[in-house]
């Protein structure tokens, strides 16, 4: 949470959805549901033209399909799902299409195998599978050993127009695929974009007072669950409108960015910095007492007053004053907060540049 002013993550997002977006493992349960039923009606039509050994076949790749969907429904195992669907139905219209069921008609079911294929896996592996049934619709209809061996009831022009009209399936879905992925990955993007400008300030990259808010309720959940402390620090740039009197805005807002980029470096991994208004910041800091909390907050402190921005040759520094509150006893965020924000009015009293704690009313 104190990353700064980065750019939002470019990840692979093929993986995730987008609102709207069928899942995969249930648009392949459904497709097994409805394959099911298909398939034991070709069988029974199978019996009833003598074609016994198709017909148990069939039945056999409708019991792997439900023994799939069951299989997931237990185990919830996407990528087993996923690879067992894809070897069953590229077996069955190879079956279908080699034995040329219902006097070869049933070959037309191939046209169902390319859009399945590029929505159920990445562009790469649907490319790879229509290339490679592709190769064997034309090995099956134009090799020689092949009618030889199978003695195939197609005529040459339906063979002809079979292949024109699956290429140019094959090539439509590549193209609609590929205008669907980077439509996908653009509106992720986007959401990323958004999700990442309403969680973070926009001059300083740290998170904005909402996010802070967020977190703080998080911690405090926490704390609810496992007593283990926490503690916020509240820091304020000293003299900020002398700052903008003198020098500028501009000047003061590089004030505002050097002293959100010391924080940022000074923060461990799990603390959340964030811009809490102005020229003023919050640090949360998660597993830390009050002790712990006064020693990180001199160390910020310290680092803050060495710091400068250039102006004409000029070095510009500023100090800042800090507040500590440590959580107490089953008190709630406001009660937290109201209480750094004590320490911190204590500071500024004290003189400024300085570190107090609340129960102690003292400098740190």
């Amino acid at each position: 949470m104190s990353n700064i002013a980065p750019d939002p993550p470019a990840n692979e997002h093929s993986q995730l959805r987008v609102s709207g977006e069928i899942p995969v493992p249930v648009l392949i349960n459904w497709l097994s549901i409805t394959a099911v039923p298909l398939l034991v009606f070709f069988a029974s039509r199978s019996v009833e033209q003598g074609e016994h050994l198709s017909a148990g076949l069939l039945i056999v790749f409708a019991v792997l399909m439900i023994t799939n969907l069951l299989i997931y429904t237990a185990l919830r195992h996407k990528t087993f799902q996923r690879r067992a669907f894809i070897g069953l139905t590229t077996t069955v219209f190879i079956y279908v299409s080699v034995s040329a069921l219902e006097n070869g008609s049933a070959i037309i079911w191939l046209f169902a195998y390319p859009p399945i294929i590029f929505y159920i896996s990445d562009a790469r592996f649907g490319v790879g599978a229509c290339l490679f049934g592709f190769t064997g619709v034309m090995l099956l209809f134009f090799s020689p050993l092949a009618d030889q061996l199978l003695n195939l009831p197609y005529s040459t022009s339906f063979r002809i127009t079979m292949v024109v009209a699956l290429g140019f399936e094959m090539i439509t879905c590549y193209i609609l695929d590929r205008s669907r992925r980077r439509s996908k990955l653009g509106l992720l993007a986007l959401a990323q974009e958004f999700e990442y400008a309403a969680k973070h300030d926009t001059l300083t990259g740290l998170a904005n007072r909402r996010e802070a808010l967020a977190q703080l309720e998080a911690e405090y959940e926490r704390y609810l669950r496992t007593s283990r402390p926490f503690s916020v620090l509240l820091v304020d740039i000293d003299l900020f409108k002398s700052v903008n009197d003198t020098y500028g805005h501009h000047v003061g807002d590089e004030l505002i960015v050097l002293v959100a980029r010391t924080l940022h470096e000074g923060a461990r991994k799990l603390d959340t910095t964030a811009r809490w208004g102005g020229e003023e910041y919050l640090v949360l800091l998660p597993e830390t007492d009050a002790d712990g909390a006064v020693q990180i907050a001199n160390r910020i402190r310290e680092a803050i007053a060495e710091k400068a921005v250039m102006v004409a040759h000029t070095e510009v520094h500023c100090t800042a004053s800090i507040g500590v509150a440590s959580i107490k006893g089953a008190e709630s965020i406001d009660k937290l907060l109201q209480r750094s924000d004590e320490a911190l009015y204590r500071a500024k009293e004290l003189g400024r540049n300085r570190v107090c704690v609340h129960q102690s009313h003292e400098p740190a």
